[in-house]
């Protein structure tokens, strides 16, 4: 893949430039990256086996002589969790698959981050802490072969509806911690027991033309996020494909009612995604559930084929938040809801705090946009739980079941060239396909 040309003059929705380091989409070919540790080469075959131990050796190996790639050739290899060193890089060749073991005990139990938290969980198929430069490319897949937990969730599910992801505890496929300059290309990642990739306390990654996928039938595979971002900077989601039972592109950060205040919690900036297609998910763009501070997020050029909320803010009344310089633009397909703003109560606990923290979310922009949805405007106002500010909507195409529209849900909102089509749909359709009765409402000015 050529270099983009880095001379761009762009920005983020606050106006601060959008650096030439989210230009350079360069992947580097398997020599380049390093010295080749070719699984097949040191006994690791395909053979149905498990090579946790051999595998991790490998990692260690290359380590010790100065780094290197791991090169998961043509074939399956199953695996537990793996922990990756400086200098060691992964490479799954064409045909290649490195399958991630369904034996939860096949993960290590340590002390990790999960649903804004510090604590005792699962480590991840593919682990990395503190790296610099690491990178995971190449056209092959990472399987994390998840269905039998997500057959025992939803066990446990059925006799106790309050199951949580820390009651039915699984694996990720993906945790990167305190690393930089990541890279992680042309991959397809899919089947993951939990959350597919995680981000934490992580700046400047690169996802380029990567396939996330989970299934949401026959067998849903539950909270299998494609993409959590958690306390992170500069990061970059481009020419990916986004399929996911759960919400793709994720911001988290802490949640309580002193989450902000947390020295492990904190903001995200700077969150580029562009050039990417959605199947079905539940948010193309969420903040939240657990989520302190998201500034700067741009989402553009995007094609959604089926998702439930196209941008998700989740309010929680336990935890001070706030979402700011959002912009959505240049988007087409088929949402539930185009804008989702509503008190989210999951796991609700305010602890030791009387008063319910106030929250906002301003100067958000959707633009550009051309959807078919069920609602147009999902936002429940409530002002003793947080504040909206400084909405845009301009260069709005929309085909609606439900307009939804309120007009004093969001302080200082501004309309510019909106167009929304309400439409009766067939009873058996799930999405608006075809419009039929139309009501007709257009907007051109300010708190309409």
């Amino acid at each position: 893949m050529e270099t983009k040309n880095v001379n761009v003059c762009e920005t983020f929705p606050d106006g601060t430039p959008i650096d030439g380091w989210f230009y350079d989409t360069n992947v580097p070919s398997l020599e380049k990256i390093g010295k080749q540790y070719v699984l097949t080469a040191y006994g690791i075959l395909d053979d149905g086996k498990l090579y946790t131990k051999e595998i991790q050796a490998l990692i260690d190996l290359a380590a010790k002589e100065g780094g290197g790639v791991i090169v998961v050739p043509s074939g399956t290899y199953l695996t537990g969790a793996l922990f990756f060193k400086q200098g060691v890089h992964l490479y799954v060749a064409q045909g290649g698959m490195l399958k991630g073991s369904d034996d939860c005990s096949d993960y290590p139990i340590c002390e990790t981050r999960i649903e804004g938290e510090s604590c005792l969980y699962f480590s991840a198929l593919i682990n990395a802490d503190g790296l610099d430069g690491f990178v995971m490319c190449g056209p092959g897949t990472i399987d994390g072969n998840g269905m039998r937990s997500w057959k025992a969730f939803w066990l446990r599910r059925s006799w106790n509806p309050k199951c949580t992801n820390k009651d039915e505890q699984r694996p990720r496929l993906v945790y990167l911690s305190n690393c930089k300059n990541v890279l992680i290309a042309d991959l397809n990642l899919q089947n993951s027991h939990f959350w597919t990739t995680h981000l934490y306390h992580c700046d400047h990654v690169k996802y380029l033309n990567c396939r996330i996928f989970s299934p949401a039938s026959p067998v849903k595979a539950p909270s299998t996020d494609a993409i959590d971002i958690d306390v992170c900077s500069d990061i970059l989601v481009k020419n990916c494909y986004l399929e996911v039972n759960d919400d793709s592109v994720v911001l988290k950060g802490g949640k309580g009612p002193w989450a902000d205040t947390a020295p492990e919690n904190g903001a995200n900036e700077r969150i580029l995604v562009e050039d990417c297609v959605y199947g079905f998910c539940h948010g193309c763009l969420t903040c939240g559930s657990e989520s302190v501070h998201n500034k700067n997020i741009l989402l553009r050029r995007i094609k959604v084929g089926s998702g439930s909320n196209l941008l998700w803010l989740k309010m929680r009344p336990d935890t001070p938040q706030h979402y700011e310089y959002i912009t959505l633009e240049n988007i087409e397909g088929n949402i539930t809801n185009f804008i989702n703003i509503n008190p989210w109560t999951q796991f609700y606990d305010l602890k030791d705090r009387k008063d319910i923290p106030l929250s906002y979310a301003d100067h958000v922009t959707m633009k550009n946009c051309k959807c078919e949805c069920e609602t147009y405007f999902n936002v429940e106002p409530n002002k003793t739980q947080y504040e909206l500010s400084d909405f845009t909507f301009e260069n709005l195409d929309i085909r609606a079941k439900n307009d939804g529209f309120k007009a004093d849900a969001v302080e200082n909102m501004k309309i510019i060239n909106v167009n929304i089509m309400t439409q009766v749909l067939k009873t058996n359709s799930k999405r608006p396909r075809k419009a039929e009765n139309y009501g007709n409402r257009k907007g051109n000015c300010q708190n309409q």
